[in-house]
């Protein structure tokens, strides 16, 4: 049975999730703040942390940053809707993915089993058609070939392969990709770089296949 580590001091929250993640498999320890998380880390094997940003006796980045110094554990960061400085940081300490309260349960059962798919060492490995993305080398070819992407472009194909099966607006994916190659990213330059990705991993970029377009919602690539 796959462990997480719940790390969150909102009660309700906390009893909400544990019931609905353990109703769909999955085991759950919950603690509510910084110094706990640090120590149950030491003592328990997890398969994922879901890590809330502000803690009762501080706050989730120091435990990231303690989970990604010391051991190979996903993390997912629980952050507030409006808070761009907590997923930027997030991401630059390394955490796997960031889901905004408030957040459909659903949503993010699909987004663990996704992570878990990905960090997976046996399987880190991932096909998307004739693109093939090794997530522990950082690399992605196509036919063999590598596709010599750029930081900005393998962030945001990594960003689309961490929630397969998932509609991800153009304001999410602005969040994700955020500052990734020190300058700001808007909403133009976004259009651009999906162009330039679709341009190296599609057959033919203009009936794309892989990163498809909902209409009025965003992009999603299929699970």
């Amino acid at each position: 049975m796959t462990k997480i580590l719940l790390v969150e001091d909102d009660k309700s929250i906390v009893i909400n999730l544990t019931e609905f993640l353990n109703s769909e498999g999955f085991e759950v320890y919950n603690v509510s703040g910084q110094n706990d998380a640090l120590e149950i880390i030491k003592t328990e094997s997890f398969d994922l942390v879901l890590l809330d940003v502000s803690l009762s006796d501080g706050n989730g980045f120091v435990v990231c940053r303690a989970i990604k110094s010391d051991l190979n554990i996903p993390v997912i960061f629980l952050t507030a809707s409006d808070d761009e400085y907590s997923t930027v940081t997030g991401f630059e300490l390394g955490a796997d993915d960031y889901i905004s309260k408030p957040f459909r349960p659903r949503e993010l059962v699909l987004r663990i089993k996704n992570i878990l798919r990905l960090t997976n060492t046996k399987s880190s490995v991932v096909a998307l058609g004739d693109v093939t993305v090794d997530t522990i080398k950082g690399t992605a070819t196509k036919n063999g070939k590598d596709l010599y992407l750029s930081a900005l472009e393998y962030r945001l194909l990594l960003v689309f392969l961490n929630n397969r099966g998932i509609v991800l607006s153009r304001t999410q994916l602005l969040e994700a990709i955020w500052d990734i190659a020190g300058e700001f990213v808007n909403d133009n330059t976004l259009t651009v770089y999906i162009k330039r990705l679709r341009e190296k991993i599609e057959k033919n970029p203009q009936s794309p296949e892989i990163i498809t377009t909902v209409r009025g919602l965003g992009y999603k690539v299929d699970e």
